[in-house]
């Protein structure tokens, strides 16, 4: 019975120096992200309105993928608005 505490003992201490580590990680990544921005400020914003309208046609293409492409396609048996009983 204790070895099986021991045990949970050793993977509670990983999972917090784990969590820990990534604690740093993150600390470490937002700061890095702050001086990055705040010394390029004067590079950055000027593209903005362009980083804006280039996001439109970049939506476009990589979002349309979900639902099939566009209408014009046919299924099945080539019959429009019927469905699997060939009802309309």
């Amino acid at each position: 019975m204790a070895e099986h505490q021991h045990h949970e003992h050793q993977e509670h201490q990983a999972k917090q120096v784990l969590s820990k580590s990534k604690m740093v990680l993150i600390g470490f990544l937002l700061i890095a992200a702050y001086f990055l921005f705040a010394e390029h400020r004067a590079h950055i914003v000027p593209f903005l309105p362009y980083l804006l309208i280039l996001a439109c046609p970049l939506m476009h293409i990589f979002m349309h993928g979900g639902h099939g492409g566009h209408g014009g396609h046919q299924h099945g048996n080539g019959d429009v608005g019927t469905n699997k009983k060939g009802e309309s």
